[in-house]
């Protein structure tokens, strides 16, 4: 279970750092820039859920994968963005990748430290969103979660909560956690192809 975790984590680190580092492409940053942003978005989900189940220091920091892995996708996708522009809407099906990766291993890590449940659920969502929130506001966007687009912070909860689901019936782990992650992508992709959204409030013009 430990070594899933821990490779969905790096994973995830490394997809959502690409999605950050394509966001600064686009906006022309510059080298620095673009490593600031990918390091960002790849790690300050998880710094908010290890902080907030009092894992410290956190393992973005504590550990030097996750520096290493935000500094070769800034790498990559500065000598190779036009790799990466070949795929339709790069950050946000990175960013989705991320998402579902996160959704998992947040949730999974909080449950270790003793987390309830439903607080899990909720922590899971946390690593998921965390990293984009930032990724925005260091680009000047409102986060995508706070506006009425296409489903985001919902398709987290529901990875998360297949995967605290999973975990709390004891049913086998990496079916399950890559389930969990398979739904997560599978809501926010087609959230993403077919314009699925929450209702928003009806403003009388």
């Amino acid at each position: 279970m430990h070594i899933l975790l821990s490779v969905l984590d790096i994973v995830g680190t490394f997809v959502f750092a690409i999605s950050g580092a394509m966001a600064g492409v686009y906006k022309r940053l510059d080298m620095f820039g673009i490593a600031v942003l990918a390091f960002a978005t790849g790690t300050v989900g998880g710094i908010f859920r290890d902080l907030l189940i009092g894992a410290a220091p956190p393992l973005a920091i504590s550990d030097p994968r996750y520096v290493a892995t935000t500094i070769v996708a800034s790498i990559l996708v500065f000598y190779g963005h036009r790799f990466f522009e070949r795929i339709e809407r790069p950050v946000a099906i990175f960013d989705a990748a991320g998402l579902s990766m996160f959704a998992v291993t947040g949730s999974v890590r909080a449950l270790d430290f003793g987390v309830p449940p439903v607080m899990a659920v909720l922590l899971g969502m946390l690593t998921g969103i965390g990293g984009g929130m930032v990724r925005d506001i260091l680009l000047a966007r409102v986060p995508a979660v706070l506006q009425q687009v296409e489903i985001y912070a919902v398709a987290a909860l529901a990875g998360a909560g297949l995967a605290v689901l999973g975990v709390e019936l004891s049913w086998p782990f990496v079916p399950t956690a890559l389930a969990a992650a398979g739904l997560c992508f599978f809501i926010r992709f087609m959230a993403l192809r077919r314009g699925w959204r929450l209702p928003g409030p009806r403003l009388d013009k």
